[in-house]
């Protein structure tokens, strides 16, 4: 897989081999911000160009779709004033959903993607909002979705449709940008990282929102994550480097620069390999999608 790129040598345990193997062009709006594990392959969202590519074990790359670009260049998206492509989660009918922060109420939302067919938005938002994380309850079909400007977790039915306020509890609010950021719906529960705070957050599933556990503290700048195990491998765009949460809410660092990161966004994990997607918003220098190998599973 990917097996063509030069590895690099600081990754710590439980990660190694780490290496880069696609980079990607800046000036294009080529800048991973999420991405989604695939049989034979991973899809990446560009967060500047809006686009959802397809990267094969072969590396060949496959635009999926692009959505449109607003008039204004989404000069009243929050916090950054341009539009931006953000999370990606596979629906439990095979559908892609694509967070989009445009800063118009016609095309901020989520966005489906299915095959043949034209890209639909199927979640609104307002232009206030900036959807971030997406995931899918693969038992109810239910769709989540980070608000990083409002903090506010919504939730959607099955398919799209008008979104409600799941939790809008104070620990997802942002203090000087954004708040609840990366999502996961796992083990029962809707789990979200506040980049302001630099919190992993953990609310229990239900009709309505569970009391929020706060099970990590410590790391500004905190975007998307994925569990390993009883795990969490989070991606740290503020500090450049992938840290390692263990149950106990203790970290340590086991990707940094050393390794090629550029400003991480994301992180996936498939078996034993671990994927990590710099999107290079500050250092606007060589975005790119790395790997690695994790140990012990």
């Amino acid at each position: 897989m990917f097996g063509s790129a030069v590895p690099a040598s600081a990754a710590s345990r439980p990660l190694s081999h780490a290496r880069i193997v696609a980079h990607f062009d800046v000036a294009a709006g080529q800048q991973p911000e999420n991405i989604l594990v695939e049989p034979g392959g991973v899809d990446l969202v560009f967060a500047g160009s809006f686009q959802v590519v397809r990267i094969g074990n072969d590396g060949r790359r496959r635009v999926l779709a692009t959505l449109p670009a607003p008039d204004d260049g989404g000069v009243n998206t929050p916090g950054i004033g341009v539009a931006i492509a953000t999370g990606i989660a596979r629906g439990t009918d095979g559908s892609l959903y694509v967070g989009y922060a445009a800063g118009g109420d016609d095309l901020t939302g989520v966005w489906r993607i299915r095959p043949g067919e034209k890209p639909e938005r199927v979640i609104p938002l307002t232009a206030a909002s900036f959807p971030n994380g997406i995931d899918v309850d693969q038992r109810t079909g239910d769709i989540y979705v980070a608000d990083s400007s409002r903090g506010i977790l919504w939730r959607a039915p099955s398919g799209g449709g008008i979104p409600v306020v799941w939790s809008a509890a104070p620990e997802l609010a942002p203090t000087t940008l954004f708040g609840a950021n990366g999502l996961k719906v796992h083990d029962g529960a809707v789990w979200t990282s506040n980049r302001d705070r630099g919190t992993l957050l953990r609310i229990p599933l239900g009709r309505h929102a569970g009391r929020v556990e706060t099970r990590f503290t410590g790391a500004p700048g905190i975007d998307d994550f994925a569990f390993a195990g009883d795990s969490v491998l989070a991606a740290n765009v503020g500090a450049n480097e992938v840290v390692l949460i263990t149950p106990d809410g203790t970290s340590s660092t086991v990707l940094t620069g050393a390794d090629g990161l550029q400003q991480p966004t994301a992180v996936a994990i498939d078996g034993h390999t671990v994927y990590v997607t710099s999107a290079a918003y500050f250092s606007r220098q060589d975005p790119n999608l790395l790997v690695a190998h994790l140990n012990g599973r």
